[in-house]
Formats: structure tokens, sequence, C-alpha cells
């Protein structure tokens, strides 16, 4: 690794940065804070920053330098939770609040629930795999919106062209932090886009085995056997990133 250069780890939370045992975890949080001034933290995450700040609640959990929350739609400061407006600006116009508009496209549609949150910059629901009709998803991107698909049960309606990896490439441009100093980390399908930015990736053990599956033909992603923050680490080594 680029000494000259901070590493930047972005993980996901569930399943990634908090997978594994507890002993992993502690294990691993203690190696990051250890080499914390040689280290830009992201959590890229589908939790609210409510659900994130919970976790900071919790001793020895290391705090983000930033956030990319709600599935790549809100981006702050991972201190102070204030938006990093270079971005979050971007997100918003292409947005453009949208919310009602998707909720009145999509009502009545067979196989949607609409989760119980109200997150700014999409509209969330449960899926039922069984009933989903495929005409829904066109009936989607033909208005001009992207969607996300995880865990056989979540849908996601996303701005167009914005997802955990898109937001990710536009935080690292606006840091002008390096993205060959970048490893990304997930478990679920809604991690793929960060697979697919090209930036050297982490498949921990734990995760869908449909993203295991894609990432197989991607020649910058590292399935690791280990799960969750064990995983993250291990893929850390076989990258050279770490310290």
């Amino acid at each position: 690794m680029d000494v000259d250069e901070p590493l930047v780890l972005a993980s996901d939370l569930d399943g990634t940065f908090l997978g594994g045992t507890n002993e992993q975890r502690s294990q691993f949080y203690a190696y990051l804070q250890q080499h914390r001034q040689r280290l830009v933290l992201m959590f890229v995450t589908g939790r609210n920053l409510d659900l994130v700040r919970q976790l900071y609640r919790e001793p020895d959990f290391p705090q983000a330098d930033y956030i990319i929350g709600d599935v790549g739609t809100t981006v702050t400061h991972g201190q102070t939770f204030k938006p990093l407006e270079s971005v979050q600006t971007w997100i918003a116009q292409t947005w453009n609040d949208s919310a009602e508009r998707v909720r009145s496209l999509l009502n009545n549609e067979p196989g949607l629930e609409l989760q119980p949150i109200t997150p700014q910059y999409r509209v969330s629901y449960y899926y039922n795999p069984d009933e989903l009709q495929s005409q829904t998803l066109t009936r989607i991107t033909q208005a001009g919106f992207d969607y996300i698909l995880s865990a056989d049960r979540f849908l996601d309606v996303m701005p167009k062209g914005i997802a955990k990896g898109a937001t990710l490439l536009k935080t690292l441009e606006s840091l002008h932090l390096a993205p060959e100093q970048t490893v990304v980390a997930g478990d679920t399908l809604n991690d793929r886009s960060l697979l697919e930015t090209g930036l050297n990736g982490i498949v921990v053990g734990n995760a869908e085995p449909k993203l295991k599956e894609i990432a197989r033909s991607l020649p910058n992603a590292y399935i690791s056997p280990e799960p969750g923050a064990w995983g993250i680490w291990d893929g850390l080594k076989h990258h050279g990133r770490a310290f």
C-alpha cells in the first residue's frame, strides 16, 4: 500500500462490517483503530442516519469519517452527520422530490408493500418474489427511475443513476481521495454497484449467493471464505491493502 495515501475502506454495515463473531469484530475494530491516522473509513449502508447513530453508542465501535446511507441517497460527515453538500445536492437535484410520484406510480401493484419509513431521496418497499411482476419493474425504469432488489425482500426505487457505487465515486471525487487506494466490501445485492465501480472489492463469506455469482465475473472482486468483519480483514490482505 502507498504509505503516502490513506486507505479508504468503504464498507456496508449489516452482514459485513457488523458480521462475524463478537471476537472477530472486536479484533478487527481494534486493528482499524490502531491505524486510524492512515485510514478513511466510510460506511456505505442501507441504514438511515438514526440507525447508524445507534451503533456509535456501542463501546469501541469505530466511527466513520463519512457515511453514505439510505442505499446511496444520503451522504454526511461521520462525526457531525452534516450533509456533504457537494454530493447531497447532486442527489437531491436528480431525485427532484419524486416520492409522491413513485408512490402513485406503484399504487396497488401486486407483490409490493410500502416500508414504514420515509427516506427523503428514495421510496422503499417490501416485495414478494412470487408476486412481483416484471412489468412493474419496467414501469419504474420507463418513468425515469432505477430500482434495487436485495435479499429477496427489499425493493428500493432510486434516483436515476444513483446507487451505493455511484455515490461513492462522486464522494471520492469530491474529497480528492484516490480510487486506487479504495477498497469496498459488501454482502447483499444492494452492494452490487460497489463492486461494479471497478474499485478493489470484497464479498464476505456470508454474502448472498447471487452477489457471489456476480462477483465471480468481476476481476476486481475477491470472495472471502470468512464472514463479516473477518472477511473484510482477509480481503484487505488479499488486495495488498492491509497496514
